[in-house]
């Protein structure tokens, strides 16, 4: 508790300059938040779903049942729906089909990212205009006859000082953040890929057993 005080009491010898670096900061986090329960809540394949479409014996029923137990707003399950509501289509057909979902999807996963690219660039540069600011109160401090008062001299090197750490304490911790949300996004897009090619496997080997079965008059 203690700490807290002493950072906030530090935070207000920053400037003007910290509000919006303060501002920056806290939607910088909202995003961040916001984007990590996205991908836990609607960006993780079950353990179930992978292990069915990659089984040599599947069924379409099976991963019909699973999939409502996803939710409509779950991203595979979505990618996977278009596949299905499509399989009886060729399969150039369902693979187009599935490709637009895929960039809606990403596009999806994508929101938001540019708040967190904005923070990394924006955040040092409203530190060193905060440091400006600060070496600017210090200069109007010192006229013809020399120093006029030394405490206010160390007041605005002080405030120099904490928005420069404070902005770039805010980038890094946005960079670290874009670059993990930047990770699970490709990772994220990798597995629809490949989970979506097992799907068109499956499609591919029914395609000639259903043309046999309408062929046969037995």
């Amino acid at each position: 508790m203690q700490d807290l005080q002493s950072a906030l009491e530090v935070l207000q010898h920053g400037g003007v300059i910290i509000y919006p670096l303060l501002a920056l900061a806290l939607i910088a986090l909202v995003v961040m938040l916001d984007k990590a329960l996205i991908y836990h809540r609607h960006a993780r394949v079950p353990a179930s779903i992978r292990k069915l479409v990659g089984t040599y014996g599947f069924d379409w029923t099976e991963l019909d049942r699973q999939l409502e137990d996803l939710g409509p707003r779950h991203y595979f399950g979505r990618f996977f729906r278009v596949i299905m509501d499509n399989r009886a289509e060729p399969p150039w057909w369902v693979e187009s089909r599935a490709g637009d979902e895929a960039r809606q999807i990403e596009k999806a996963l994508d929101q938001g990212m540019w708040v967190l690219d904005t923070t990394v660039t924006a955040a040092p540069l409203l530190g060193l205009l905060g440091t400006l600011f600060g070496m600017m109160q210090s200069f109007k401090l010192i006229g013809p006859g020399g120093l006029l008062h030394q405490g206010g001299v160390t007041a605005g090197v002080a405030e120099a000082l904490i928005a420069t750490a404070l902005g770039l304490f805010i980038a890094l911790v946005a960079l670290f953040g874009f670059n993990y949300l930047a990770r699970l996004q490709a990772r994220t897009l990798d597995e629809m890929e490949h989970l979506g090619t097992r799907l068109m496997d499956h499609i591919r080997l029914d395609h000639p057993r259903q043309a046999a079965r309408d062929g046969d008059p037995s």
